[in-house]
């Protein structure tokens, strides 16, 4: 059932668009800023040879690391100065969320409104730094070792200087990106950190689109591979936009009070409860959890006996936790279940909902206020989570059973899509918000002519 919005905003006049100049500015300005983060993500680290990285990446393909590739546009292969891109970001803020729900003192930091919030933020700022150094290390660490055991060396003058200039590097990429990313929040249309996630991911369509077709030239893929792939994203895409706008409402009810004619009037609101209140968090811990080792016994494969307990165990890994392995995709599907129940328990809390409803004189019908109410809400989050984890491990199991049976590697994986149509929806709404309050601007300009005719 649509709401008043819904079909406030199906009614609206397109024409008003050229009309709508601040609209039109903050377009400009997000389409400028995301060039901006394009042309970043091609400036290579300073001591880095572009060239050879290229070869050392496609050695570690199938890890955590394409995972963060694909999020940060390409930038992590080309070891750009935003490698590491606006990940160290959101895992800092994941965090702080966290610990917000499970810490009593952040619980109460959390609740003190628009200070708080500040405060939050602030957290999560030195979080992000934090992670961006020890990431940074790592990962030049981990560049200069990888290139010595298979005899590329891609890195000019390896040591402590390159180490502290590419650390110094990377963290002032993403603190940029982090503040393009506000810059398109407050002068732009959309969330910012959203949209550059976005844009890393779009930014890859056209490689892979020209590579599916050119595969379909030289005959490597059949032609019923390419239109199947094309219906699973057209009914992803489709199925995506259903379930993230897919609600329920429960209705609340305040007590009677007297309007100013004398009459008294009950007042009903909704409490909406998304089908999938995690999001896209739970298919990227579970992919991140899993890839993980995998990661480790790429970077560890060269060096180690396979004869070895150790070399054994990561041959093992190897070969059991690889993209479309049965273990993999079923422990895949275990990870994202787990994950929607632990971050729908984390990012919602029932006591306090029902608390604040109580507080403000809300109930719903036939429900005590309190601890039934309470209880009531876990009953029915709990039913629609186990439907939104289906619907997340579906859209994000059938892109890894596509690649294991065609053999395609894919990266238009599901968590991808999942990012792609969320962004794209929500900057869409904000688009219409805007067209919204200028439409209402032209009905109060007519109005007060009309009233100063008379």
């Amino acid at each position: 059932m649509a709401s008043r919005a819904d079909n406030i905003a199906s009614n609206l006049n397109l024409g008003n668009f050229a009309k709508a100049t601040e609209l039109k500015q903050r377009i400009w300005f997000t389409i400028g800023a995301l060039i901006v983060f394009r042309f970043l993500s091609f400036v290579p680290l300073p001591g880095v040879n572009p060239l050879i990285l290229s070869e050392l990446y496609e050695q570690t393909r199938g890890g955590i690391l394409d995972l963060f590739n694909a999020f940060s546009g390409g930038s992590l292969e080309r070891m750009s100065l935003i490698a590491l891109g606006v990940m160290p970001y959101i895992t800092a803020s994941i965090v702080v969320q966290m610990a917000s729900a499970l810490h009593p003192s952040l619980a109460a930091l959390k609740k003190e409104g628009a200070t708080g919030r500040q405060k939050l933020n602030q957290y999560t700022r030195y979080g992000a730094v934090f992670l961006c150094a020890i990431q940074g290390y790592f990962l030049s660490v981990g560049l200069e070792s990888f290139a010595a055991q298979s005899g590329l060396q891609a890195v000019v003058n390896p040591g402590y200087l390159f180490r502290f200039g590419a650390v110094i590097s990377l963290v002032g990429g993403t603190m940029f990106l982090l503040w393009l990313g506000e810059q398109i929040t407050s002068r732009g249309i959309g969330n910012g950190i959203s949209l550059i996630i976005m844009a890393g991911i779009v930014a890859q369509f056209p490689t892979f689109g020209t590579n599916l077709f050119e595969g379909r030239r030289t005959g490597t893929i059949a032609p019923w591979i390419i239109f199947a792939f094309i219906a699973m994203v057209v009914i992803l895409i489709y199925g995506i936009s259903f379930f993230e706008r897919a609600q329920r409402r429960l209705l609340i009810q305040y007590p009677k009070r007297a309007t100013q004619r004398g009459m008294m009037q009950a007042e009903r609101s909704h409490l909406p409860l998304k089908i999938n209140t995690a999001g896209v968090i739970p298919p990227i811990f579970a992919s991140s959890l899993l890839l993980l080792p995998l990661t480790i016994s790429q970077f560890a494969g060269n060096s180690v006996d396979t004869d070895s307990t150790f070399g054994s165990v990561i041959v093992m890994l190897n070969q059991y936790l690889a993209h479309g392995t049965p273990l993999y995709m079923t422990l895949y599907a275990i990870g994202i279940i787990f994950f929607c129940f632990f971050y729908t328990a984390v990012v919602f809390n029932p006591e306090e909902t029902a608390d604040n409803l109580k507080k403000n004189g809300g109930f719903i019908p036939g429900i005590r206020p309190g601890k039934r109410t309470s209880d009531y809400l876990e009953y029915v989050l709990t039913r629609i989570t186990v439907l939104g984890s289906v619907y997340l491990t579906l859209v994000c199991v059938v892109p890894e059973f596509m690649i294991a049976q065609t053999g395609i590697p894919l990266f238009l994986g599901g968590t991808s899509l999942l990012i792609v149509v969320n962004v794209t929806v929500d900057t869409i709404t904000q688009v219409q918000s805007h067209l919204l309050a200028h439409q209402y601007g032209d009905l109060i300009k007519k109005a007060k002519l009309k009233g100063r005719m008379r």
